[in-house]
């Protein structure tokens, strides 16, 4: 059953040979933060490094997550140093490396899924896999029982032995010129509009390591 509907939902999607061809995928997008709106980038190099970068009074954070290492720079609370993310949570945040998402040839990344029946989605019947990656990870996946395409996923992390739960919700499907079809709206825990995508445009790997940081400035 699991495979039957892992099959329709790739085909709504765009199809996996289309899927296999993105090497990189840079997103531009607008966070909507209790009525305030921030700019926010998104740039994945498959299987090599993520890079998430919001701006907020005028200042930049960002997130780093790569194959080995991680690190995040907040200085909306007068953070003046870059954090080094602790190797479990890189660990578990492997997943985000992968722009084709857990379904598109799961065997062979070493996925399980587990089809767990349907359920109810504000009104949408979906159909329930359980995936589970190979570091241990879970994330319970509800595509649309109509037109198989994802509608929510529920992701639980352990770290520093506590668990936790994040749940987003995608909508606003489009299809992009590369023949994928892509969530625009994506709501997890605030409110995102990805304003364009660009697909297998050149990037510089070295985005991928902190900036250096002098009295707090990114240089």
């Amino acid at each position: 059953m699991a495979d039957s509907i892992i099959q329709k939902h790739i085909a709504a999607i765009g199809g996996a040979d289309n899927w296999r061809k993105i090497n990189s995928m840079k997103k531009t997008c607008v966070r909507n933060n209790r009525g305030t709106e921030q700019p926010v980038i998104m740039t994945i190099l498959k299987d090599k490094g993520y890079k998430v970068e919001f701006t907020m009074n005028g200042m930049t954070g960002y997130t780093i997550i790569t194959d080995k290492a991680g690190w995040r720079y907040s200085p909306f609370q007068g953070q003046q140093q870059v954090d080094k993310i602790p190797d479990e949570a890189i660990k578990q945040s492997q997943d985000l490396l992968d722009i084709e998402g857990p379904l598109i040839d799961y065997k062979t990344k070493g996925n399980k899924v587990v089809y767990l029946g349907t359920d109810d989605v504000e009104g949408t019947e979906c159909h329930k896999l359980k995936v589970i990656f190979p570091f241990g990870k879970e994330e319970t996946i509800f595509i649309d029982a109509s037109d198989f395409t994802l509608v929510r996923t529920t992701t639980k992390t352990n770290a520093n032995g506590k668990e936790q739960v994040q749940t987003t919700t995608y909508g606003n499907y489009q299809r992009l010129p590369e023949g994928i079809v892509y969530p625009m709206s994506v709501d997890g825990g605030g409110s995102l509009t990805i304003k364009s995508i660009e697909i297998n445009k050149p990037v510089d790997e070295s985005i991928f390591r902190p900036a250096e940081l002098t009295n707090g400035d990114k240089k």
